[in-house]
């Protein structure tokens, strides 16, 4: 029997069990529909159907643990983002906080796209270098060195991004 064949038998659970841990919503079907897709993909999945069931839930369990790490980490950017809108004076910490969104804003798109996923959107190094399509230690390097250069721009030292060489 292929795996295939196996994932159809074991559809019922999986079902009943996306919806215990997500609501009986659209989100539970997604939530199946990821899992296989994952397991279809995924080159090193169990053969047996008694060492399949349980690696299909915890696929389906870690996919939905993802996904609440996600909502939670936009939540909490979107409310950083409504609390500097928020902020009149532009003082303290908010004033901070406006210069790193602006420093941000005027990176180069590369740069932006990691600290995005990994800093901003919360993504795993693996998630992000899956979207990026490069590995995993280039996103490593990636966000080692965008972060610095956020912090170069924000501390001044990047306001004038052509520099000329002077002469003595």
């Amino acid at each position: 029997m292929g795996n295939l064949s196996q994932i159809e038998l074991l559809l019922p659970e999986l079902r009943a069990y996306a919806r215990s841990i997500c609501g009986p919503t659209e989100s539970a079907e997604d939530l199946v529909h990821d899992a296989i897709e994952r397991a279809l993909r995924h080159a090193t999945r169990p053969e047996r159907v008694e060492e399949l069931r349980p690696w299909m839930f915890r696929v389906i369990r870690n996919l939905q643990y993802d996904e609440l790490r996600k909502r939670r980490v936009r939540r909490e950017y979107i409310a950083v983002q409504k609390r500097l809108l928020d902020e009149s004076d532009g003082t303290g910490s908010g004033g901070r906080d406006i210069l790193i969104r602006l420093a941000f804003e005027k990176l180069p798109p590369e740069i932006r796209e990691v600290l995005f996923l990994i800093d901003i959107m919360g993504f795993k190094y693996a998630e992000a270098a899956e979207v990026m399509n490069v590995p995993i230690g280039t996103v490593m390097s990636r966000v080692s060195r965008a972060r610095k250069e956020l912090l170069r721009r924000v501390n001044g030292d990047g306001q004038n991004e052509k520099r000329t060489k002077q002469t003595p």
